[in-house]
């Protein structure tokens, strides 16, 4: 059996390195990620973990958040301040935030010639460390412009291993320049998933990673770690990133088949000294990510539920808006629905190739689809304003239960119960936060859950 290396650091990341220790002794604990930088779903987070009384995980793409702004406008350091700063206003502890950097690598920059990607892909990962960035999940599987072999088939092992081991130096001498005693960055690897903010679109379950596959790949990686000095980087290697069965398209789900698994758990303790990281877990069932922290999937990563639950709760709030004031005097509804839509087809960029079908299949895909493009739409200025008019109106004139019972339901009996104001903000977060229970509940926090009753 493979024992567990031991991490020197810091706070937060000395207690993650506890956490995947126990979950790797069988004692059914994990870690969730939030992979998101939607405000709400952040406060949601922040408040979760409050509750919990354990640590925050949040991480943001290559696509989402680099040098040059991401689709976010925000670099590393911006991310890291916003977080911070969201933080302080609800009174939690930064030192019990992790920050991550997801699928770290040339993703963004792949239609360029490889060492021009790898070259921006070594200022991300340094700009991500000097951030305060501490898991950072190194990705180099994708083909760059010049890259040879299969372009539907992730790269070479041994190419990706050394450009992993490239990037995984650049975080180790970007780690020096910190000040002393500031924590040093732990790990993940691999890529059994689709491109980050991808997800399933041809309707087939995903292959479950095979363990020879997986063994070799792990000898290439420890490897090309050593060929360049990267022993005590190894040892922190907390996770690989594997592909457990899950996953979710635009209508369909992909529940964890704990049989199907099987082999690939016993792996974990049998050939490797730390845990799965698991992507795509959105939408499972709770008894299936309690069954994938039990067998070692320690990290679950969470993104596109926790925006369709946002999503789901400010229509909920504009159809309730929409019967309660569309016919006061002086009251200018939101339109918000419209307003997303809208954007979603001014500008198809972000979910053209991932909806099909005809128009009408079109129009309910940008609205309900698992797959929830329009996470990316938000920010956008008309459909802000519309965000900012619709919680303007609700906080002005809030809605009577009747009301808040017929559209929020859970919601409506958490205000009775006087769990729950009737803040529009705070009753977009609570419905964030009926996903997080369960993420929480199946991690192991020991708290009573609040939405789930």
């Amino acid at each position: 059996m493979t024992k567990s290396v031991q991490i020197r650091a810091n706070t937060s990341t000395l207690r993650l390195a506890s956490l995947l220790q126990a979950n790797r002794e069988k004692k059914g604990v994990g870690i969730y990620s939030i992979c998101s930088a939607n405000r709400y779903v952040l406060e949601a987070g922040i408040e979760q973990a409050k509750r919990d009384g354990s640590l925050l995980l949040i991480e943001s793409t290559s696509n989402q958040v680099n040098q040059f702004g991401g689709y976010t406008g925000q670099t590393p350091v911006n991310f890291a301040a916003f977080i911070r700063e969201l933080a302080a206003t609800a009174g939690f502890p930064f030192e019990r935030v992790i920050l991550g950097g997801d699928h770290l690598g040339p993703h963004v920059w792949r239609k360029e010639l490889a060492k021009t990607a790898m070259e921006k892909a070594y200022v991300l990962v340094r700009d991500s460390v000097l951030a305060g960035y501490t898991k950072i999940h190194l990705d180099t599987s994708m083909h760059c412009a010049d890259d040879p072999g299969d372009r539907h088939r992730p790269l070479a092992d041994e190419i990706a291993s050394e450009r992993a081991a490239e990037l995984c130096a650049t975080a180790e001498e970007a780690h020096r320049e910190l000040s002393e005693g500031a924590p040093a960055p732990l790990y993940v690897i691999g890529t059994e998933v689709p491109i980050p903010g991808g997800e399933l679109t041809n309707g087939h379950a995903p292959e479950i990673t095979r363990t020879d596959a997986l063994k070799e790949t792990l000898r290439i990686a420890r490897n090309a770690f050593q060929a360049r000095g990267l022993e005590s980087a190894w040892e922190r290697v907390i996770a690989v990133v594997v592909q457990p069965g899950v996953e979710f398209g635009d209508a369909s789900v992909f529940i964890y088949d704990r049989p199907k698994a099987a082999a690939l758990s016993k792996f974990a303790l049998e050939h490797w000294h730390g845990v799965y990281e698991a992507h795509s877990t959105d939408y499972q069932p709770a008894a299936a990510l309690r069954e994938m922290v039990s067998d070692h999937f320690a990290i679950l990563k969470v993104g596109p539920w926790l925006t369709f639950a946002f999503r789901e709760a400010v229509f909920a709030l504009a159809a309730l808006e929409e019967e309660w004031l569309a016919n006061r005097s002086g009251v200018a509804l939101s339109k918000i629905r419209e307003e997303l839509d809208w954007a979603m087809v001014e500008n198809p960029v972000f979910w053209k190739d991932y909806y099909h079908g005809d128009e009408a299949a079109l129009r309910l895909a940008r609205k309900y689809s698992y797959s929830d493009r329009s996470r990316y739409y938000w920010p956008a200025p008309r459909v802000a304003t519309a965000m900012d008019r619709l919680v303007e109106n609700l906080t002005a004139a809030p809605p009577p239960d009747t009301l808040l019972s017929q559209f929020l339901p859970k919601q409506s009996a958490m205000v009775l119960n006087g769990y729950l104001s009737r803040s529009p903000k705070e009753l977009i977060r609570s419905k964030i936060r009926e996903v997080l229970e369960v993420y929480a509940a199946a991690c192991g926090a020991k708290t009573r859950p609040v939405y789930a009753e």
